[in-house]
């Protein structure tokens, strides 16, 4: 008799994992679809990524404007608008090996240049001259409705805008390039 009672224990030990583990998956399957926000699955994704998305810190957008610029347009009068950041306003106080726009209106403005290249979009009115650094630099000035460009060799001084117009004219500096 101790044979079939054996059997018999095991076989109820068995049936007896068998309903836990059942109760066990069951109750998980509850779980989940009672956790899950009601929707398709589409949804649900979309829902999940929100969620996510919500959390994660959000992506830096480098779009090239100059930073502070308001401030610099209020204290200065100069518009700077854009650029790769290779070419950076400067007190022209700071020391030497500047870039320096002459301008009867700003009279001088310095700019610290950086990189093998640069460029910067602003806005300076009346521009006479200019004294280059180590770098060539190219302007671009518009007078009226044209647009004219100057290469400025690197370590000079060039007349450019009004003082090298036959006219004289007042020209607005658009544009500068660097390069070494």
């Amino acid at each position: 008799m101790t044979a079939p009672s054996r059997t018999a224990s095991t076989t109820r030990r068995l049936i007896g994992r068998a309903l836990a583990a059942a109760a066990a998956a069951g109750a998980l399957a509850w779980l989940v679809v009672a956790g899950t926000p009601a929707g398709t699955p589409a949804e649900n994704d979309a829902a999940t990524a929100r969620a996510i998305a919500d959390e994660a810190p959000g992506f830096a957008v480098e779009d090239f404007d100059y930073p502070g610029a308001d401030k610099i347009l209020e204290e200065q009068n100069i518009v700077l608008k854009r650029g790769d950041g290779h070419i950076t306003l400067a007190d022209c106080a700071s020391g030497s090996g500047l870039l320096e726009i002459w301008s009867r209106e700003t009279l001088n403005v310095c700019f610290k240049v950086t990189g093998d290249s640069g460029w910067l979009t602003l806005e300076i009115p009346s521009v006479y001259g200019v004294k280059s650094n180590e770098y060539a630099t190219e302007l671009d000035m518009t007078v009226g409705t044209e647009e004219k460009s100057y290469d400025v060799p690197a370590n000079s001084w060039k007349a450019v805008g009004e003082s090298a117009d036959e006219q004289g004219r007042p020209h607005m500096l658009v544009e500068i390039r660097t390069s070494k």
